[in-house]
């Protein structure tokens, strides 16, 4: 038998079926269809008012598309945020519709020339990778007669201990190695741009309060020197974000009150906030992760020499993460529960296996189960973030599953697959 995650705070100590901002999964896998995603933005809500109580108010919100980027979740966001981070054109697109071009940001390695032309004329933010990319954005610039919005993004010699994903302290494709900063802020200033400040982030999927204070610390103390190296104070720091949540069992809910003070101390004895520099975090999986539940209907039950396999008309082409198979070295469960049996105990240990013909198509590993038979709703829970968007949706061929947002306040296109409530 092995252990799930936590479930998330708003779903524990339900019975019978599970509710989701109010309304029955069962009426809503009726209504549209299995697999799919049901995302809460007054889960959303409540994250971002808990991260306003907590934090210093010189530090704005931004908002990482990329976690989850469907319309109605980035426009019920939109009006709660200072800013929208965003990685490609498509994405860009999205957020000019519910958020002006200055509150928006581009990052990400591997700019085509279309894309930095696009954010430039929209007047967004480019964090600019690499010296190069900053030589085409002046020329682009220049060609068209614009002055771009530029920042540095800073690959930190530091990295975010305890972090799942570590994104400074090493060589790295993101962002330009500190040591290299000074010179082409001195550029991107000489040459007539707009130089919009550093974008510096260290880690992300982090629970480590600690390890948050010490690498935010570093943070300031690194944008300080190079604020100093190069002869510009920065009128923004993005501290990035790093905050994570709880996947697996044993994980703790970020201290984000401890990081709050912390931060605000930090804030205080900065040379650069004295000198009139903002600040932002940039947060994606904690805002919305928790948010998000997918729902999978129960499609055969069978033993196999000694185990018993419940089998989904969901799999990891919608659930990657779920499944182990999105950047973790060892597989373990996320928190999943049957739906319509909600605080029931576990009767016996089986397996929750997708419709894929591959053996990676595991959404929970030997878990402890009540029972689940044909007709019963999976729920995974966590699925928020990095679900749908970052899972190979197309492999093998199975419809793409509905999302449904409860609590929109925005009427989007019908686009194939999404709905809004």
């Amino acid at each position: 038998m092995k252990p799930i995650g936590p479930i998330p705070p708003e779903f524990v100590g339900q019975s019978g079926m599970l509710t989701i901002g109010g309304e029955r999964a069962d009426a809503l896998v009726t209504a549209h269809g299995s697999p799919l995603f049901v995302y809460d933005l007054a889960i959303v809500a409540a994250r971002i008012a808990r991260f306003r109580a907590a934090m210093p108010a010189a530090v704005a919100l931004h908002y990482a598309v990329k976690a989850n980027p469907h319309p109605a979740v980035i426009a019920g966001i939109a009006h709660l945020v200072e800013g929208l981070d965003v990685a490609s054109v498509g994405e860009l697109a999205k957020a000019l519709a519910v958020k002006p071009a200055h509150a928006i940001s581009f990052a990400g390695p591997g700019k085509r020339d279309a894309e930095l032309e696009a954010a430039i004329v929209a007047g967004a933010t480019l964090n600019a990778e690499s010296a190069g990319e900053v030589r085409r954005a002046l020329a682009t610039g220049e060609r068209l007669g614009i002055a771009p919005r530029l920042a540095v993004r800073v690959n930190p010699d530091l990295e975010l201990r305890g972090s799942g994903m570590k994104m400074g302290g090493r060589a790295s494709p993101f962002g330009v190695d500190a040591e290299r900063v000074p010179e082409l802020v001195r550029t991107i200033v000489g040459a007539g741009a707009d130089w919009r400040g550093f974008h510096i982030f260290a880690g992300s999927q982090a629970l480590d309060a600690g390890a948050l204070v010490e690498t935010q610390a570093a943070t300031l103390t690194l944008a300080a020197r190079l604020a100093d190296e190069s002869g510009h104070v920065p009128s923004k720091v993005n501290l990035g974000g790093g905050f994570g949540i709880p996947h697996f069992a044993g994980d703790r809910a970020l201290d984000v009150e401890r990081i709050g003070a912390a931060l605000g101390e930090a804030l205080a004895a900065s040379a650069l906030t004295a000198a009139g520099t903002t600040y932002a975090i940039e947060l994606g999986r904690w805002l919305v992760g928790e948010a998000g539940v997918y729902l999978t209907r129960v499609v055969d039950r069978k033993e196999s020499r000694g185990e018993t396999f419940v089998v989904v008309d969901g799999g990891l082409h919608h659930q990657l993460a779920a499944s182990g198979n999105f950047g973790t070295v060892v597989r373990r469960n996320y928190p999943v529960a049957v739906a319509g049996r909600m605080g029931e105990p576990g009767d016996g240990e089986a397996s929750v296996v997708g419709c894929l013909c591959t053996p990676l198509d595991r959404l929970a590993d030997r878990v402890a189960l009540p029972p689940a038979d044909e007709g019963d709703l999976v729920a995974v829970f966590i699925a928020g973030a990095y679900g749908l968007s970052a899972s190979p949706a197309a492999f093998l061929g199975h419809p793409v599953p509905a999302e449904v947002v409860l609590g929109s306040r925005t009427v989007i296109p019908a686009e194939a697959g999404i709905q809004n409530r």
